[in-house]
């Protein structure tokens, strides 16, 4: 199962240590496990990219497979236009991508988004 992890909130110095994890464990020869995945500092850069809109898209787009964008905005009852735009900022952040047929679609078979709630210090 591929899954796309979405991770909103985790603090730089975490995303680098998992990379140096990584990074360590790749040059003395062990097996390192495909990581994909996207991060964002705050919940309101989060909802930028991820409207309403565009989590119906994606949905749609899983369940129907590959497509022309013409085709998922006729499907969506939306202004080709405003598809292309939408399309165009989800492959920018890797959740759909495009097929050697110039197809659109989206490559995972779940999303994972985590917001871990972080403590006020007082």
């Amino acid at each position: 199962m591929s899954v796309l992890e979405v991770k909103v909130g985790q603090p730089i110095e975490a995303s680098l240590a998992q990379f140096g994890e990584a990074l360590q464990a790749a040059m003395e020869g062990q097996q390192v496990n495909p990581y994909h995945g996207i991060g964002f500092r705050t919940m309101a850069q989060f909802s930028e990219v991820f409207t309403p809109k565009r989590w119906e898209l994606v949905e749609a787009l899983k369940a129907a497979g590959p497509l022309t964008i013409y085709a998922l905005a006729k499907r969506l009852s939306r202004h080709y236009r405003n598809v292309h735009k939408d399309v165009t900022t989800l492959m920018e952040w890797m959740v759909i991508e495009k097929d050697e047929a110039g197809r659109v679609y989206v490559p995972w078979d779940e999303i994972d988004v985590r917001w871990p709630l972080l403590k006020q210090v007082a």
